[in-house]
């Protein structure tokens, strides 16, 4: 009896061992204090079971919203070695997600990224404006490179204010129906990419949410929560982090927009009764058990 248990142990290992887990890389900085960027995008992703390869474009003491004094290193320099060293090994990727990039020059190294692992899902955030707004030290020819780099991805996951600035369009904050953003993400996929995710929609006060659109399949999928008034850093990073984590999982895009907004409301919400005192970023590792459990799920 304590044999055939033995047996029955040792087949169930080699049965998971025969499991390929996906693997991703993620491309942006690291805040070693602040919930943003490679700070929020490894932990997601590993919980929600990829193999996480990091390669920050800079580190940061602290994010740069609302802190004051924080150091900064650039590792620039680093990124093409560690592309040479990963071919030179035969590493392949599933996954190619990256996030804020800060210069027209990094943008240039995530796209031989891009041709140097041919066979990854990219994944592109463009990080660059919000609220009508470019971030300070960006211009309008640093829209345009990210929009080219868009252009080489298979989805992207701009908010309303880069959407309108990578195509040279006016911003328009509320007042719009379904027909403005399905014609806004149709001219997004335009550029090139597959798919186009835009976020940070609102038909009503009342909701908010993200629209995608498939340009191959000519469909589109939409999914809403209520929206919380309320504004902290890197809800966005949660966002694209759990969505890019349910794509290259293998998950519908009506799941992964399912997915990534509950995660990000709920993360929110965990955060609200601490909002003073936790003002630099969401409590999305208190989430954790309930982002492994949709994946799970669905």
């Amino acid at each position: 009896m304590l044999s055939l248990c033995y047996s029955l142990i040792i087949q169930n290992r080699t049965e998971v061992r025969t499991v390929k887990q996906k693997r991703i890389m993620t491309i942006q900085d690291l805040s070693c204090f602040g919930k943003c960027s490679l700070t929020v995008a490894h932990p997601i992703m590993s919980a929600m079971g990829l193999e996480v390869c990091p390669i920050p474009t800079a580190i940061l003491s602290t994010h740069t919203a609302g802190f004051q004094n924080w150091t900064f290193r650039d590792l620039a320099e680093d990124l093409p070695r560690i592309a040479a060293h990963w071919k030179s090994q035969g590493l392949t990727f599933d996954g190619i997600s990256t996030g804020y990039l800060g210069t027209e020059a990094m943008i240039g190294m995530v796209a031989d990224y891009f041709r140097l692992f041919p066979e990854a899902v990219k994944i592109v955030d463009p990080v660059f404006a919000d609220n009508g707004k470019l971030y300070p030290a960006f211009d309008e020819a640093y829209a345009k490179r990210v929009a080219e780099l868009c252009g080489r991805a298979d989805v992207i996951v701009p908010n309303l204010t880069e959407a309108t600035f990578m195509l040279g369009e006016e911003y328009v904050p509320e007042g719009y129906d379904e027909a403005y953003i399905h014609g806004l993400l149709r001219r997004l996929t335009g550029l090139g990419c597959k798919t186009a995710v835009v976020t940070g929609v609102k038909y009503d006060p009342a909701h908010q949410g993200a629209v995608a659109y498939d340009a191959a399949k000519d469909a589109y999928v939409q999914y809403f929560r209520e929206n919380i008034d309320v504004s902290f850093h890197g809800t966005g990073d949660v966002f694209t982090s759990a969505l890019a984590g349910a794509v290259i999982l293998g998950k519908s895009m009506q799941d992964a927009l399912r997915i990534a907004v509950d995660y990000t409301v709920e993360s929110i919400k965990a955060t609200m009764p601490d909002v003073e005192d936790h003002w630099y970023g969401v409590k999305f590792e208190t989430c954790l058990p309930g982002l492994i459990q949709a994946v799970q799920g669905s």
